[in-house]
């Protein structure tokens, strides 16, 4: 294919998925960091806070239990429902740890339906070293559980769902960690790290043993940086992990991320059909996420998807396309740099088909793709655009390929493009492709 007419094309494309939904970010206040005496460890001594019902000894609500803890205090909250929305704001609030029960989240519940505050479960903001620890959060508008420039936080044993944007979210923070947790039924994403500084001496946020599905995406990362994702699982949802740039937010792309040793499965939700949960409108400079895609790098820099399982999503197993919606005022940011999809097991060794094992439109600069077993199908069929690892120099990009993969994201019925195969049995899971009302409470 010719430049102009590849370049024609993508500029039908892009004027085609402004109408398209997506998932998207939020605006949130102006990105800074906390430094200096407001970041400092407490000396305590501290205290342990008790949150009960009926009792003269506790504190009747959460809210009023934070709003008495100082730096490095203990907060335990007993088993019940408590309708309100916690903030954690400021740094009089660092090292606070929020306990409720950790062997049994459900078992503590923050619940939006009655509350007066109705936009996050719990909110972070502006408060290092903050724990959040044995909670579940369903029915608020915003997100779960939220941390907002809280460096080096840790969300653990967390469950939320049915809320309105992100079940579990880091926005503009330096580490931090999300372990043992469960997010599903969405309106976006199940986990979400974005916006992430870039840093000279990178702090990695690590997430550990997590389970997403039901979500619109599995995992949302935009302009997230230094995050390593491991031994989770992500099924079920629209599209599983997806990595991605967008110029909404600050710092793109994302960079030097590593998805490794995860099981990404049965990502073939086509939520436009049914949900428990409304579909949000566009992005300015995103597009919808074809449903059927287990993982896929929407630009980006340095990122590697290694040694995960990955099956039974009808569309594409993992993949790399450019970010060509911010190609005319970031041309940097939009395009793929370095990174790797590399000793994966495809297809559960025969029995549990991906519709195409890789994908990759050729775009950017030192990218590979190698070592994979149960490598069936690809696209392009030939593989022309792939490079074996380690590989240096510009990638053989093909605009034919990248139509292709876009023209997958502008299907109106959102499953014309799925090449559907017979699913291997998973102990204690249905496959979900059609959401049925009632299911979900």
């Amino acid at each position: 294919m010719s430049q102009r007419r590849s370049v024609t094309i993508i500029a039908a494309i892009v004027a085609s998925l402004a109408a398209v939904p997506a998932a998207h970010a939020v605006d949130y206040p102006p990105p800074s960091n906390p430094s200096g005496a407001k970041t400092a460890k407490p000396k305590g001594p501290f205290k342990h806070l008790k949150v009960c019902k009926n009792k003269k000894s506790c504190f009747p609500t959460i809210q009023a239990a934070v709003n008495r803890a100082k730096p490095g205090d203990t907060i335990n909250v007993a088993n019940g429902t408590y309708k309100e929305g916690v903030s954690i704001s400021a740094a009089s609030k660092r090292y606070i740890k929020l306990i409720g029960n950790p062997s049994d989240p459900s078992k503590v519940v923050l619940e939006a339906k009655g509350a007066k505050t109705k936009s996050n479960g719990v909110a972070i903001k502006d408060a290092v070293h903050v724990t959040v620890n044995g909670f579940t959060a369903q029915h608020y508008k915003a997100n779960g559980f939220f941390a907002l420039r809280a460096d080096n936080y840790t969300f653990t044993n967390l469950k939320a769902f049915l809320v309105g944007i992100y079940g579990i979210y880091a926005f503009h923070t330096v580490g931090g960690s999300m372990t043992n947790s469960e997010a599903a039924w969405n309106s976006d994403s199940g986990f979400y790290i974005g916006e992430t500084p870039p840093q000279a001496k990178p702090v990695r946020s690590i997430v550990k043993n997590i389970t997403s599905y039901g979500n619109v995406l599995g995992w949302s990362g935009t302009n997230m940086r230094y995050v390593t994702i491991s031994k989770s699982k992500f099924y079920n949802n629209g599209t599983g992990v997806v990595p991605n740039a967008l110029s909404s937010e600050k710092y793109p792309p994302a960079e030097d991320n590593v998805i490794t040793d995860n099981d990404i499965f049965w990502n073939n939700f086509n939520y436009y059909v049914g949900a428990p949960f409304k579909v949000r409108p566009p992005a300015g400079d995103s597009t919808a996420y074809p449903v059927g895609v287990g993982a896929l790098l929407f630009g980006g820099r340095g990122n590697r998807i290694d040694n995960n399982r990955i099956y039974g999503n009808w569309l594409a197993g993992a993949g790399m396309i450019e970010q060509f919606l911010l190609k005319p005022k970031l041309p940097d940011a939009s395009e793929l740099v370095g990174n790797q999809i590399t000793n994966n097991q495809f297809g559960l060794n025969g029995t549990d088909l991906n519709g195409r094992d890789i994908t990759y439109d050729g775009n950017g600069t030192n990218n590979c793709i190698g070592g994979n077993t149960g490598v069936a199908v690809t696209v392009p069929a030939n593989a022309s655009t792939f490079a074996a690892c380690p590989f240096t120099g510009a990638n053989a990009f093909s605009g034919d390929v990248q139509g292709e993969l876009v023209q997958w994201a502008l299907d109106g019925t959102h499953e014309a493009f799925l090449v559907k195969a017979p699913h291997a049995p998973q102990a204690g899971i249905a496959p979900l492709e059609h959401y049925v009302a009632g299911t979900v409470k």
